[in-house]
Order: C-alpha cells, then sequence, then structure tokens
C-alpha cells in the first residue's frame, strides 16, 4: 500500500509541503499516480522521516498482541515472520541509504581539503611574491 501525500505527512507528523520538497530534491523517490498526485512507498518515506510516536505506539500495540497469543495458530506466527521480514526490509533500506550519504559527505570532505591545499599554496605564493616595485608615473616624483 502507497501513502498519498497527505497519508505520509500524517504518518511521519510532517506538513505535506516537507514531504513534497522532499520529493522534489530527490531525498524521496516516489510516483505519480494517474491523477497526478504522488504514490510513496512507505519504506522509502519512513528511510528519511521516521513514523510518528502515535504510529510507533500502534505497531508497539499489535507486535505486543501478536506476542501475548501465545497459543495462536501457526498461520499468526507466519504473519508475525512476514511482518518481520518488511520491517528488516526497510531497516535495510535505510542503512544503505545512510552508507551512502555517508560515502557523500566523505567525497565532499575530501574535495573541500583538496581546494583547501590548493588555497594554501596560492596563498603562499602571493606572500612570497618578491616582483620588483615599479616606479611611479609621475615624472616629478621618483622614488
Amino acid at each position: 500500500m502507497k501513502y498519498s501525500l497527505s497519508e505520509a505527512a500524517k504518518a511521519t507528523g510532517k506538513n505535506k509541503t516537507t514531504i513534497q520538497r522532499a520529493i522534489k530534491s530527490g531525498k524521496i523517490s516516489a510516483s505519480k499516480g494517474n491523477g497526478g498526485s504522488y504514490e510513496i512507498d512507505p519504506s522509502e518515506l519512513h528511510r528519511v522521516f521516521p513514523p510518528t510516536v502515535a504510529q510507533r505506539d500502534a505497531q508497539h500495540m499489535q507486535s505486543n498482541d501478536t506476542q501475548q497469543a501465545k497459543f495462536a495458530p501457526e498461520s499468526s506466527y507466519i504473519d508475525r515472520v512476514v511482518e518481520l521480514e518488511k520491517e528488516l526490509a526497510v531497516a535495510h533500506e535505510r542503512a544503505n541509504g545512510l552508507e551512502a550519504q555517508k560515502d557523500q559527505m566523505a567525497d565532499t570532505i575530501n574535495d573541500l581539503r583538496k581546494r583547501l591545499d590548493s588555497s594554501e599554496t596560492r596563498v603562499t605564493a602571493l606572500l612570497a611574491d618578491n616582483s620588483p616595485k615599479r616606479s611611479s608615473w609621475w615624472p616629478w616624483k621618483r622614488s
């Protein structure tokens, strides 16, 4: 089930414009449906914006209910395994996104260090410039 823009805002506790800005900047990938509205995958949304406290509490209550049913039929265990596999997939996607973000930041830091080194060399060269001073163009003033 994919979120619409307003459902995504409710699920994260963010404003719709915040979600839309994240989509336009590329932080979240989303597709446009037939009506022109965004269709956002929940795992993609929660990779960037964590779910709200109310939604986490509801999920926690559901997991507690599942855990309390000790003598539940086997199908409920299978359902729980499927839920946990989905949560694990979301966690893996989030970890991969964070890893990519870390790599991008490391590349940016390396680029900035190279720029700083080249700037230091230029500044040092300018300070050490011993070119002769030009004489004045005023004919009566000779120095």
